[in-house]
């Protein structure tokens, strides 16, 4: 018997049944799914814990409200974690993508994760001018996106050109004669028409994707947080330039989505922020997307 024991002994005590080395917290980097004839690809140009989150969502609730809705929903009040999230469109004639993340680092490496190249990109489409959809544009006056063609709203555009921000003058103006610019209804290519939603900036926009017979929504910014601004679309956004304008915008555009079963990127939803709308009472309510997307 105790000869018997002898391997088991040794094997207890060996490296291959030591403790696993912690690996940390981790999430994929793009997600691609088809519509239609098109394929539609999110990325996770980055992710970032940030704190307080009253004091950019829900700003004309009470702490109690805030706090009961969040305590329903399983969400911390002291904390929330961001996503941010560009897409690209491959139509099958050109590379489109929307927006580029917070710096040029976080685009080109999860361009790269997902197959692509920078230098692939045919039009780069900013939504609007905050820093987390243009800093991606160049690194230190180096373009990223050496073959692309540039489009953004004219209404947006016009607002920032005349603003003196930072980051505008270092990242867009240098694009400037490269850059169309669109009004709401244009379309950038075949199958992807300008949406006005106006209110998280002067001239912000979505974007419909329609293929087949299919459509997605990119909504960008005009909801942020897949519980805080569907759930109570009229509560404030700390970012939101017109808040007024912009609940509007969203009950709008929410309503919109949920009548017509029309699934949704938003970019700041948690990764890989793709889901549908359904109305809940005065508000509404995020359903992730599950494999409605990924069939042929």
């Amino acid at each position: 018997m105790g000869a018997a024991a002898l391997p088991l002994t040794a094997a207890t005590t060996s490296p291959a049944f030591a403790a696993a080395e912690m690996m940390g917290i981790a999430t994929t980097r793009f997600n691609r799914v088809k519509l239609g004839s098109f394929e539609v690809t999110t990325l996770l140009a980055g992710t970032r814990t940030v704190p307080n989150p009253q004091s950019i969502f829900g700003m004309n609730a009470t702490p109690e409200e805030f706090a009961e809705v969040s305590a329903a929903a399983n969400l911390p009040t002291d904390k929330a974690q961001f996503f941010f999230t560009p897409t690209v469109v491959n139509t099958g004639e050109k590379l489109v993508l929307f927006d580029t993340g917070l710096n040029a680092g976080g685009i080109s490496g999860a361009l790269k994760a997902a197959g692509y190249e920078p230098e692939q990109i045919d039009t780069v489409v900013i939504t609007h001018m905050h820093g987390d959809h243009i800093g991606g544009l160049n690194d230190e006056g180096i373009p990223t996106f050496v073959n692309a063609d540039y489009v953004t709203g004219e209404t947006e555009f016009d607002a920032w050109d005349t603003a003196a921000n930072e980051g505008f003058e270092a990242k867009m103006r240098p694009l400037a004669e490269q850059t169309t610019m669109i009004k709401g209804g244009a379309s950038v290519t075949s199958g992807i028409t300008a949406v006005e939603a106006f209110g998280h900036t002067p001239g912000h926009m979505a974007y419909m994707l329609e293929s087949d017979g299919q459509q997605m929504l990119l909504a960008v910014d005009f909801a942020n947080h897949y519980v805080w601004s569907l759930a109570y679309p009229d509560w404030e956004v700390k970012f939101d330039r017109d808040k007024a304008q912009a609940a509007a915008t969203r009950r709008k555009l929410l309503s919109m989505m949920a009548a017509d079963k029309i699934p949704f990127v938003g970019y700041h939803m948690p990764f890989p922020g793709m889901g549908y709308v359904e109305t809940r009472g005065d508000g509404f309510h995020f359903v992730a997307s599950s494999y409605q997307q990924l069939m042929d």
